[in-house]
This record gives C-alpha cells, sequence and structure tokens, in this order.
C-alpha cells in the first residue's frame, strides 16, 4: 500500500479496469474516495454498504484493516498536533469514535513512538511533550572515527611507499 488514493483512481480507469466494471470496482472506488477525503466515518459507511465485497474475503478485509488503522493514526495526529494537552474527550467528539477507543488507540501510539505524551486516565488528558532534542555525540564521534580511518590509511600508503 503506497498511501496513494489517486492510484486506485487511475488503476480504475484503466481499459483492463473496465472490463471487470461492477461493484467490485465500486467498492473498491469508494473506499479510495474515503481515504482521500480522510474520513474514517465514510469508510466505515462504505464498509457496511459494500460488505460482501469487502469483508467476506480474508485478504482484502486484512489490507482494510491496516488502512483503517493508518488513517486513524493520521487524523489523531492532525487533531493532536497544536496541543500540550487535551482532553480524550475532544479528540474522540472531533474525530466521532468513541472515547474508549481513542484512548486504546492513544496508548498504542505513545507506545510505537508515533509521538512523546502520557494519558492522564484520572483526569482524562492527553498531555505531549516535545520532541526531545537529538544529542549530537554519538554523530560527531562517528565523524571523528571516519576521519581518523582515513588518516591511518594515508599514513599506510606513504609508508609503502617508503618501502
Amino acid at each position: 500500500m503506497t498511501n496513494n488514493p489517486d492510484d486506485v483512481h487511475s488503476i480504475l480507469s484503466g481499459k483492463l479496469a473496465l472490463t471487470y466494471a461492477g461493484h467490485d470496482v465500486e467498492a473498491m472506488r469508494a473506499i479510495a474516495n474515503a481515504h482521500k477525503d480522510r474520513s474514517l466515518a465514510s469508510f466505515q459507511k462504505y464498509l457496511v454498504d459494500f460488505k460482501k465485497e469487502l469483508l467476506d474475503d480474508p485478504l482484502i478485509k486484512n489490507h482494510l484493516n491496516e488502512l483503517y488503522d493508518t488513517m486513524l493514526q493520521q487524523n489523531l495526529c492532525r487533531i493532536i498536533e497544536p496541543y500540550s494537552s487535551v482532553e480524550i474527550s475532544h479528540v474522540a467528539s472531533l474525530i466521532q469514535l468513541d472515547v474508549t477507543k481513542v484512548e486504546k488507540k492513544l496508548s498504542q501510539m505513545i507506545l510505537d513512538a508515533k509521538f512523546n505524551g502520557i494519558l492522564d486516565q484520572g483526569n482524562g488528558l492527553l498531555i505531549l511533550f516535545p520532541d526531545p532534542p537529538q544529542e549530537k555525540t554519538y554523530q560527531t564521534t562517528l565523524e571523528t572515527i571516519d576521519n581518523l580511518g582515513r588518516v591511518v590509511d594515508t599514513l599506510y600508503q606513504r609508508a609503502q611507499k617508503l618501502n
């Protein structure tokens, strides 16, 4: 999955796809439109509308679950980006999902290091921290070792010329 819904439209408008036109192709087009619009509600609606075409095949169902998960992560990141602290219920109302589902997904995203923060479940808050500054010591050490390696190689070549 390339995360590009426009690819689906170009494939479905090709000559070969026109021979397979039908409910299956319309289901793919609908899911691509939902992905393009970044709409979880329309994505869920199309899953219900095209249940036979989309959810009966375990391979397609698995890919659609991954796509839904990716869309949910992207939408959550976009929603929480401007905040340093936000109520989970507010995020859930903006994304139009159940609070427990949003809380579970935010918890998973924190553990996967998608963003730096904590969940304050007592107060129902997501507290975000700024990204920690990058340590330059490691990169500087690697550059120093690389430069020393070049110096040793040059000295070895000069020593070979003397012999």
